[in-house]
């Protein structure tokens, strides 16, 4: 009974940690000019990942170097980063190049 009221408090503790981190919406282009879009808590860590052409990077962007990372922007919590994520990736290539340009801003999405 003892463990698993220790491992309840130990989850919840966790959980709690997730939901304080702050998320980030990022950008990386190729060397071809597209356009990757992503979310992580530590923005300089997921690009060297993506950089390094190892198994933690995204697939689609091994090979493609050099790569840029042209947008950084905090978006607060992982469920909102991710709706914002699915929204740029739907956006068009010139709404996106707006949008690293500072065009437009993520409210307007």
């Amino acid at each position: 009974m003892f463990a698993d009221a220790l491992f309840l408090r130990v989850i919840c503790a966790y959980v709690r940690r997730l939901k304080m981190k702050n998320w980030f919406l990022y950008m990386i282009r190729c060397k071809h000019g597209r356009l990757y879009t992503g979310v992580t808590t530590d923005v300089e860590r997921r690009f060297v990942e993506h950089t390094r052409n190892n198994k933690k990077g995204a697939k689609c962007l091994r090979g493609k170097a050099p790569l840029t990372l042209v947008m950084k922007k905090k978006i607060g919590s992982k469920s909102m980063a991710l709706k914002i994520e699915s929204r740029v990736k739907r956006l068009s290539k010139i709404k996106k190049e707006m949008l690293v340009d500072g065009k437009i801003e993520m409210k307007e999405l």
